[in-house]
């Protein structure tokens, strides 16, 4: 298939890029590098430079599908910054879907977000657990969900939303490097790394078996596997001229707590890795994972890695980068 990866520039769009190149499609990348690298875009796949509103000018009906994961994400700077986040991935996800019909490309895997269901009461959380998202970020990308649930029913679409929430890990020269880094893996192994003296955790007395709080961390290659895996499914929805939106929870189920991920970091590296413990930060919950039974079920999806093959697989990209 010939498809479209808008945001392949980035963390994830790079690796999934990479898998579908190595799954046999023609791949061309749209992401303007506000956040993306040109380095990260696999050697073989078409590169256009440009912002999500550009897809009208790439998009022909020679394309089969659109692998979405152009966004902004930084869940601060959604606060800060409403805006920005309204209209690059709200609006620019709504035109997108704009020249998707005019070319008549019904295909569609968007990287959604567990930020969606905010601060569910229950755990693990479920696609049926209502989404109640409490930033911008998790408001703009559920937004979506429902854009793309109307496309499907007015227009055909075939759609999946995957929502997860940590992802670590490297697929060879693929890997994390955002400015600034807001995620745990790469921060500790910050330490190791000699880019910081030590990690901070925030709260040590929430009920769990360490004190700390437990989140769901994905292998970027799992991760990729998942959205290879929806893009099957929607081809073959839209091959049938049937409109359907499917939303799936990625996920472990259980999670890892942050003294695990520092463990793992310390087996990994054979670094002390020293961290310093800080009060909660508000409105952190203690527990945060997803099922994907759904997942597992419907498309025979499950997360592979554990956590000490996440940690040594961004070990090793790091450690590359810093070469």
């Amino acid at each position: 298939m010939k498809v479209l990866v808008t945001g392949g520039a980035g963390y994830i769009g790079s690796v999934v890029a990479a898998q579908l190149l190595q799954a046999g499609h023609d791949v061309v990348v749209l992401d303007n590098l506000s956040s993306g690298h040109a380095d990260a875009v696999p050697s073989g796949a078409a590169f256009v430079e440009g912002d999500i509103d550009d897809a009208g000018d790439v998009l022909d009906t020679s394309y089969h599908a659109v692998l979405h994961f152009a966004a902004k994400s930084l869940v601060g700077e959604s606060v800060a910054r409403p805006q920005l986040y309204w209209w690059n991935n709200v609006v620019g996800t709504l035109r997108l879907l704009d020249a998707m019909r005019e070319q008549g490309v019904r295909s569609l895997v968007f990287s959604s977000t567990a930020a969606a269901y905010g601060e569910p009461e229950t755990t693990p959380i479920r696609e049926g657990t209502p989404a109640a998202p409490i930033n911008p970020y998790g408001q703009s990308k559920l937004a979506i969900d429902h854009a793309l649930a109307g496309e499907a029913t007015a227009h055909g679409l075939a759609a999946v939303s995957l929502r997860y929430f940590n992802v670590g890990g490297a697929l060879g020269r693929y890997g994390e490097r955002h400015d600034p880094e807001t995620h745990l893996i790469p921060n500790v192994l910050a330490v190791p790394a000699g880019r910081r003296e030590s990690v901070d955790v925030f709260g040590t007395d929430y009920p769990t078996h360490d004190g700390t709080a437990i989140r769901d961390y994905l292998h970027v290659e799992d991760l990729g596997r998942a959205h290879l895996l929806a893009l099957d499914w929607t081809a073959q929805t839209a091959r049938g001229q049937r409109g359907e939106h499917r939303v799936y929870n990625l996920g472990t189920g259980t999670g890892y707590t942050v003294r695990d991920v520092i463990d793992a970091a310390r087996r990994v590296t054979g670094h002390p890795v020293p961290a310093i413990e800080r009060e909660r930060r508000p409105g952190d919950p203690p527990v945060l994972v997803a099922s994907a039974d759904r997942i597992a079920t419907e498309l025979g999806w499950h997360a592979a890695h554990d956590l000490d093959r996440i940690v040594t697989d961004a070990w090793a990209f790091m450690k590359g980068t810093d070469a």
